[in-house]
Formats: structure tokens, sequence, C-alpha cells
């Protein structure tokens, strides 16, 4: 027997496994789940505002950014001179998030915006081509400065945004002054804590395939293969505004660690734990959503500004 050759075809045979792994874990990332009117049709929710419970009109737009068209939202809040509420979802979720937070968020807001940024919902790849897709939080910040501009809004302005979306909207913030809020679901501090833990928990690989995965698409983003200037802790502390981290402290995806590490970092952040919640459960479960809901009252209750004060 050739124990040489038969060594090499094993050889060949891991590393084309390892690349395959690799490839998987950056597909599946960067082309997540859709969250769609469609697939709300299909689970027998509510597709758009209009179709609750306690129906919403809205009207419907999109924002043209670098040759991409984002589907908006625009819904009218019940205070018309309160802020205007800006929700950006996070990994695998859609504008079809909001609808849930919008109980808590209409009675507080002028306008609630909710859109798709691309990758997710309705919303196409970015940018275009074979390796394109969702981009993991490295430019959404840019569409929602792009965003506000065509609002042409002179109320305040909060950011809500879950999961990657929290971490969006806190970059957002950080480098639009103006901003006088930010309201922070479940964020994490590091771009793959979330991916880790969600293969660990499915018992798939992930602990070399996975590092590679990271450090491919870092590349191709624009951030480099170590994710430089992404922990959201950093952005925090440069945050003029309030910060509210609503945060589950049985949340097996994003870490309680990392909300209570990003509310420390900012300079005027609070930190609600809302007990017995895990990532997807805060506003499913009637307790949990009341919990966060009360928080959200309390933040959106007190004086906002850009040199205002954290509620206590």
């Amino acid at each position: 027997m050739n124990w040489l050759g038969l060594a090499t075809i094993l050889a060949q045979g891991l590393v084309i496994a390892f690349a395959l792994s690799v490839w998987w874990v950056a597909r599946r990332i960067r082309r997540p789940p859709r969250r769609t009117y469609a697939s709300a049709l299909a689970r027998g929710k509510p597709g758009d505002p209009s179709e609750l419970l306690s129906p919403r009109e809205f009207t419907e737009w999109s924002l043209d950014w670098r040759g991409v068209r984002l589907p908006v939202w625009d819904i009218p809040g019940d205070a018309p001179s309160g802020p205007v509420i800006v929700c950006t979802p996070g990994w695998a979720d859609s504008r079809l998030g909001a609808l849930s937070r919008l109980p808590a968020l209409l009675p507080h807001a002028s306008r609630v915006i909710a859109w798709d940024p691309p990758g997710l919902g309705d919303a196409p790849n970015w940018p275009r081509g074979p390796l394109s897709g969702w981009p993991m939080g490295t430019r959404e910040h840019e569409m929602i400065h792009a965003m506000l501009e065509r609002l042409g809004d002179e109320r305040p302005v909060v950011l809500f945004g879950w999961s990657a979306g929290g971490g969006i909207s806190i970059v957002a913030a950080a480098d639009h002054p103006s901003i006088t809020g930010v309201i922070a679901e479940a964020p994490y501090r590091l771009a793959w804590t979330p991916a880790f833990r969600v293969l660990r928990m499915m018992k798939l690989p992930w602990r070399v395939n996975g590092p590679v995965a990271f450090a491919l698409m870092g590349i191709r983003l624009g951030v480099g293969p170590r994710w430089r200037a992404f922990d959201r802790a950093e952005h925090a502390s440069r945050l003029r505004c309030p910060l509210l981290v609503l945060h589950g402290d049985q949340d097996e995806v994003c870490p309680i660690d990392d909300g209570r590490a990003i509310a420390n970092a900012a300079p005027r952040g609070t930190l609600a734990i809302i007990a017995g919640g895990h990532h997807n459960d805060l506003w499913t479960d009637e307790t949990l959503a009341q919990r966060c809901a009360d928080a959200i009252d309390r933040f959106l209750s007190a004086p906002l500004s850009p040199e205002g004060r954290a509620p206590e």
C-alpha cells in the first residue's frame, strides 16, 4: 500500500473539508434567513403595521444608499412633539421585528422609522456579487446618517436597535452628536460573539474555522482580519447622549456581561436587566415585554438631548 499517497489524499480531503466549513460559516452569517412579508403571512403573523391587532397607518418609501434601495416604513406616532425613533434590526430579522416593539414606542414618538439594512428582510444584498450579503454592522451607521438627512426632521432623534442593530445604533449616535438618545437591546461587543455562541449551541465546529471565516470576512468588509474599531463598548464611550441597554439575564446568544460593559462604558449609560429574559423572547413573552416597555417608558419620559442626563 502506498502510505504516502493515502496520506496525501487524506490531507487534501481535510483541507477541502476545512475550506468548506469556513465557506459555510461565512455564507451563513452574511446570507441570513429572510424575514419578509411572505414569511410573516406563512406564519399567520402581521406583515406590516396595518395588520396589527390595533392597525396603524404608515407610508412606505425607500432609501437609496450607494445604489442599494433600502425599504422603509414611516409610522406616525402618538406624540406630535416627541422624537423620531429609528428602529434597526439584528441578524436574520427585519423591520418586521419593529412591530412587536411599536406599543412601547408609539406613545412617545412623533414618527417611528423601521427599515431593512442590506441583506435583511426585503433589502438587496451589499455589495453586489458572489461575496455580497449583510454588512455585519460595518456600514449600517452610514445608512442611518443618510436616512436622517433624507428625513430632514428637526425633532429629536432616538435610535433603537436590537442585537446587531443595537451596536449599529450606538455607532451611528457616537458619530452623529445631534442624536438625543439610544436604546440598545441585547447588544454585543465583538463581531464574532453571537455567531460562535450559536454555533456552539448547535454543536457545530467553530473554534478553528470560525476565526478564519471572520478574518476573511473582515478583510472583505474593509475592517481587517481583527475587525479593528468594532468593539461596541469603545463606541459607547464616545456617546454624548443617554444610552439605555435592555438585556435579558439569561441571554444565551449575546451575554449580559457585554450589555453591562457597554452600558458602563457610556458616559450616561443605564442597564435595564430583564430578569428571566433570553435573546429572542423579550417581546414574545407578555411579562418580559411589559418589563421592557416599562424601562423604555422611563427612558423616553425623561428629558433627552445630546447634553441631557440619563434617567436613574
